[in-house]
């Protein structure tokens, strides 16, 4: 189990690999990504402006406390915040980004599956309906992101634990979710929506965990790695897909055997 995780960890480095190799590549994935950076980095920015007040407002009910308690159990609510935002902030912002540079993408993920082998054809849906998929997927995706990152916010305020355990837990469910995006370009091309990648990644969940963590770690430690890393966290998905979809087949064949 060790070894397929550092397995699906390792993939973010061959997709690094892939498309550092090829320049155009590197400015196709830089495009959208530099887009939806400007706009979440905003966000963030008016988030830290606030954490104080958005603290203060959580933990009302320790307004009459003692000093030193109401300064403890506020530090660790705009911690907590913090952790929330950071889990739903870098889903969503896969999403978006996924979502508005979906040509750019697209791009890279066929080239990856052309030097690995080629893919099936691609099923034609229309880019209208395609989009509309896509959007509703992403949105399906959030809605369970956010009751974890909820979850996790009021673990935060567990002294010790919180500033332990959820981090850990927010890793491993944000790697989760962001493998479950970064699978989507391949998957829609084959025509297959967010319930076949959750059965598909299941096969292989140890790789599937990995691959996520690291991009999630990457993204939420490394300054501009979310931009810098994007294009290389798509064809890292691009290869994780494929090895899903021959893992969940050749189960469905052992289960007709």
């Amino acid at each position: 189990m060790i070894g397929r995780y550092l397995r699906g960890a390792g993939l973010l480095g061959r997709g690094l690999g892939l498309y550092t190799r090829r320049p155009r590549l590197l400015l196709l994935g830089l495009v959208p990504v530099v887009i939806a950076a400007a706009i979440f980095l905003a966000l963030l920015a008016i988030l830290v402006y606030l954490i104080d007040d958005i603290a203060g407002a959580v933990t009302w009910f320790a307004g009459d406390w003692p000093e030193t308690s109401r300064t403890l159990v506020r530090t660790f609510a705009g911690i907590a915040v913090l952790g929330t935002a950071l889990l739903v902030g870098l889903v969503s912002f896969t999403s978006f980004t996924l979502l508005i540079g979906d040509p750019f993408y697209e791009r890279i993920s066929a080239q990856v599956e052309d030097w690995h082998g080629g893919a099936p054809p691609e099923v034609e849906i229309g880019a209208w309906r395609s989009f509309g998929r896509d959007l509703a997927d992403s949105a399906m995706l959030l809605a369970v992101t956010v009751p974890v990152g909820a979850g996790l916010f009021l673990l935060g305020f567990v002294p010790v634990v919180g500033q332990t355990v959820a981090p850990v837990l927010g890793a491993t469910f944000g790697g989760w979710f962001l493998a479950l995006q970064l699978v989507g370009v391949p998957f829609s091309r084959r025509g297959l929506r967010l319930a076949e990648r959750r059965r598909a990644l299941r096969t292989c969940r140890p790789e599937a965990l990995g691959f996520g963590t690291a991009v999630f770690l990457c993204f939420a430690l490394i300054p501009l790695g979310a931009v810098l890393l994007m294009p290389a966290a798509v064809a890292g998905g691009t290869l994780l897909a494929r090895r899903a979809l021959a893992t969940s087949r050749a189960d469905r064949g052992r289960v007709s055997a």
